[in-house]
């Protein structure tokens, strides 16, 4: 897996994206203490006002931004949203108004919704065959599980020695040195391309690619049940551990680390499991095996007298290795379903509608955590994540090739298009690997 770090430009923007996680997870344990400083025991109505102003910044902002990013120099981009997050992060610890860190958090994430799928897109065009690539992607996961991991971690040893508020300053060096790799390599620049139609056309054109493609329509369903996986661990673990099983805070770390531990194992193994079996059955399985975790924990939270801690923490692990399985290999699907000039749009699709999941699963996480209580909410999500597999299973057709035989009726007979691939049949038709684009605006029927 290490193998793809030997290219010079991966190996420095997989650093940067290192770095910037660090000083991002950095940010986010002084932006608790921050909120408790400034709101007291109304704290957690503080983040998570902060946390759904973040999901409407990848939401909204994302796609917007990103319609016409291609007009800029993909290099100068990256640098100049780093720099807005650096400086963002330096207004940080000066906040005397909740709605100044709302504010702030807007603009600091509004940066991450333009810089983030415009870095994912770059990569398939430094690593462009299959087997790196899915390598990079392995290496991408690991990079989020182990910032989980390690900036609570330092943030801890920190604090022993300085105030929250230089916990910023981390941060801040973060983005910056992030920026300086960036600036050190060259990033390559897609082409570009002549696009029809005035701003919503711009806007909508990675999500109108993604929804007329079956394979993303298929990812989409199961980031839901991701979604739904992950929701229940992120917002309900310290419920757990410390309400339902009277545990100590220690624990809830503990818990957090057996999810990362098995997202992580997971991420290892990919690689070579995907070359074996491809994306959609590994997928699909991973998927039903949270469905299943969540539906075995909703019992065993209603079964009165069972020692719960060693079984959370053995299912944690499941479900973080499940979660893994499902989300490392949807660059993959992304890189298969798009043109090089069109892989921002859809990357920028993709950070915007498994947001969408996220928040409706943060909510039902949330919400019936706190009025019903674990069991139901197990249930709820466990039905949310069936829901994902099986329209995942209906929408994404088991055979998926790259290459379709297609027709072209509205194209005169010596356009130039017909030439790729052009073959004799019943009808003019034509092979070629199949993306949706502006000769290609709907998904062919199998066989036609």
């Amino acid at each position: 897996m290490l193998s793809v770090l030997g290219d010079r430009t991966y190996r420095h923007l997989f650093l940067a994206q290192v770095i910037a996680l660090i000083g991002t997870g950095l940010a986010t344990v002084a932006l608790g203490l921050l909120s408790y400083d400034l709101a007291g025991a109304n704290a957690g109505a503080v983040l998570g006002g902060a946390l759904a102003i973040k999901m409407i910044a990848f939401i909204g902002v994302g796609p917007v931004v990103n319609a016409f990013v291609d007009r800029l120099p993909r290099r100068g981009f990256l640098v100049s949203m780093d720099l807005v997050r650096a400086a963002v992060a330096v207004m940080l610890p000066f906040v005397t108004e909740v709605w100044q860190v709302y504010l702030l958090i807007f603009l600091l994430q509004s940066a991450s919704a333009a810089f983030t799928p415009t870095f994912q897109a770059a990569i398939p065009d430094i690593l462009p065959e299959e087997e790196r690539y899915t390598r990079a992607l392995s290496l991408s996961r690991l990079a989020y599980d182990m910032e989980s991991l390690v900036s609570p971690m330092l943030a801890a040893a920190l604090l022993t020695v300085i105030s929250f508020h230089w916990l910023f300053g981390g941060t801040v060096v973060g983005f910056l040195a992030s920026a300086a790799l960036v600036v050190s390599v060259v990033v390559p620049q897609p082409k570009p391309m002549k696009r029809e139609g005035g701003i919503y056309a711009r806007t909508t054109r990675g999500a109108r690619i993604y929804l007329k493609t079956p394979r993303l329509r298929g990812l989409l369903a199961l980031n839901l049940a991701a979604a739904a996986g992950g929701a229940m661990v992120i917002v309900n673990t310290v419920v757990y551990v410390r309400d339902v099983l009277g545990r100590s805070a220690d624990d809830v770390a503990i818990a957090l680390a057996a999810f990362g531990g098995g997202s992580m194992a997971a991420a290892l193994c990919l690689p070579r499991v995907l070359e074996r079996i491809g994306d959609r059955p590994v997928m699909v399985a991973a998927a039903s095996l949270l469905t299943a975790a969540l539906a075995a924990m909703a019992v065993l939270a209603a079964t009165p007298g069972v020692d719960q801690w060693i079984l959370l923490l053995a299912f944690w692990a499941v479900m973080g290795a499940a979660y893994s399985a499902v989300l490392t290999p949807s660059g993959r699907l992304l890189r298969r379903s798009a043109t090089p000039e069109d892989r921002s749009a859809v990357f920028a699709a993709q950070f915007a509608l498994s947001h969408a999941c996220w928040l409706l699963t943060y909510t039902v996480a949330g919400g019936l955590g706190a009025a019903l209580g674990m069991s139901a909410t197990l249930v709820a999500l466990a039905l949310i994540c069936l829901a994902g597999v099986v329209i995942g299973l209906k929408v994404w057709p088991a055979r998926d090739p790259d290459q379709l035989a297609h027709t072209h009726a509205e194209l005169p007979s010596d356009h130039p298009h017909l030439r790729e691939g052009f073959r004799a049949g019943g009808r003019p038709e034509h092979v070629h690997a199949f993306v949706i684009d502006d000769l290609h605006h709907q998904w062919p029927r199998m066989g036609v």
